[in-house]
């Protein structure tokens, strides 16, 4: 009897493979990027917490880097929910106080720290980009532009994924010229009323401009 007992204990758990394995592996990446931020991730540390071995973890991730991004892409994987305050002003504001306030997050802290540690290498900056994520964003910016161009909020014209998408760009540009990880919310609102409002109740079909005229002849 002791023999069989000690036969059962010396039996191997299953083996957790494909799906049920990657995902125990992103789980532990990430309560390592939410506990300890990016510096804290190793591949030894996300093997120990997932139970497995570190090979295991390469042959599915080439560095902490990318595992870090995927692991990342899990934390950020919520739905979107646009902002509908009956006025483009309003809709925009409220897109950019969202993004500021991811930015300044947790969230933010640990995508600032993967862009940090992937440095100036092509190759790693380009995974940080998810293709099917940014299509979403800006997808969600110009369907907030076409409910206003149907409400008469915005001239027809102003629909353009470009047009849409720049009160983001705008922003962006401000986390980057200045380094810091919020703006203050002055400068959102300045970003709209002076450059985004103007910008798609101004716009006129292509062409329909005229040209400027020099001084008249007498």
């Amino acid at each position: 009897m002791a023999r069989a007992r000690k036969e059962v204990r010396r039996t191997p758990a299953t083996r957790r493979r494909g799906a049920e394995l990657e995902e125990a592996i992103l789980r532990a990446a990430a309560e390592v990027l939410t506990e300890s931020g990016v510096p804290a991730l190793t591949m030894d540390e996300v093997a120990r917490r997932a139970g497995t071995n570190k090979n295991t973890l390469y042959r599915r991730w080439p560095h902490r880097v990318a595992l870090g991004v995927a692991a990342y892409r899990r934390l950020a994987a919520t739905g979107t929910v646009l902002p509908d305050t009956g006025s483009l002003r309003g809709d925009t504001l409220e897109m950019l106080r969202r993004a500021n306030s991811t930015w300044s997050s947790p969230y933010g802290e640990i995508l600032r720290g993967l862009i940090a540690a992937a440095g100036s290498t092509p190759e790693l900056l380009a995974e940080l980009r998810d293709p099917a994520a940014e299509s979403a964003h800006e997808a969600a910016w110009l369907t907030l532009l076409g409910r206003a161009v149907a409400r008469g909020d915005a001239a027809p014209e102003a629909l353009h994924p470009r047009v849409a998408y720049t009160p983001m760009a705008l922003l962006r540009n401000e986390y980057v010229t200045l380094g810091v990880p919020t703006v203050p919310d002055a400068v959102l609102a300045e970003i709209v009323d002076e450059v985004f409002l103007p910008l798609v109740r101004g716009r006129s079909p292509r062409g329909s401009a005229s040209a400027p005229q020099g001084p008249r002849q007498s």
